[in-house]
């Protein structure tokens, strides 16, 4: 995957590397974020489309990317669509180190390793590439501070921050709150992106566990998008109970 043509899991994992301590910031729902990164990147390969709040594959050709391609068979072999929080919170063991190990082979990243407490033997990555983190960091701010509407991919990658709490990490403090804001507040301008990342919340809440009913509609009632449900969102942090936000309407009668 060359310089110019990044996946979203990749940047959502530059985003996420702390440049100090060789760590990536909030590792457990990053793994979640990295499962949800793929659905996006397959959707924009044209893989995959949205089915309300299930995923279907409408295209089973490989895209060239073997770990997206593994993502892809996978959903294929389900036969029929599948709920995003049960894609999402399913076992991803080992997707972060595969997705480490694919940047450190690009030459982005490059493995330090280490012991801890002089024991236990530690491995921590550096940026290599410290102009694609300020490109990829850059399209967010840019986002954040002009209002202007992102592409779709910087749309999904700030949607997929903000779902695993990479907020905090980017702009701390007091003074990032603003900004924080504006990040959850970007989750409006891509319908997929704004899907997996509800879903990505919703595992982190427990709601993939929870059966979702079908609510009847009244006639003549015309059903919200997904992006403005999105435009709704309370400001609360990444993780807290968004109510109706968690249980998205399917889309067309099944």
């Amino acid at each position: 995957m060359g310089r110019s043509r990044r996946t979203i899991p990749e940047e959502l994992l530059l985003l996420a590397l702390d440049p100090t301590t060789g760590t990536t910031a909030q590792p457990q729902s990053l793994d979640l974020g990295l499962a949800g990164a793929q659905l996006v990147e397959l959707a924009l390969a044209g893989r995959i489309a949205p089915d309300g709040d299930r995923i279907a594959v409408v295209m089973a050709r490989p895209t060239g990317d073997p770990t997206l391609d593994s993502a892809l068979e996978l959903l294929r072999r389900r036969g029929s669509p599948v709920r995003a929080v049960h894609w999402i919170g399913g076992p991803r063991l080992g997707l972060r180190q595969t997705y480490l190990t694919h940047l450190e082979r690009c030459g982005m990243v490059h493995a330090v390793a280490g012991q801890m407490c002089g024991v236990l033997p530690t491995t921590r990555y550096q940026a290599t590439e410290t102009a694609i983190s300020r490109e990829i960091r850059a399209r967010l701010d840019n986002a954040i501070r002009t209002g202007v509407p992102p592409d779709p991919r910087t749309a999904a990658l700030a949607a997929l921050a903000h779902a695993v709490g990479l907020g905090k990490h980017l702009y701390p403090g007091n003074e990032g709150r603003s900004s924080r804001s504006r990040l959850r507040d970007l989750i409006r301008h891509d319908p997929m992106g704004g899907l997996v990342a509800h879903a990505v919340m919703d595992v982190q809440n427990g709601a993939a566990a929870q059966p979702r009913r079908p609510q009847a509609a009244s006639a003549g009632a015309v059903q919200q998008p997904a992006t403005a449900r999105a435009t709704a969102e309370p400001a609360g942090a990444p993780g807290q109970s968004r109510h109706g936000h968690s249980r998205m309407a399917r889309v067309g009668a099944r």
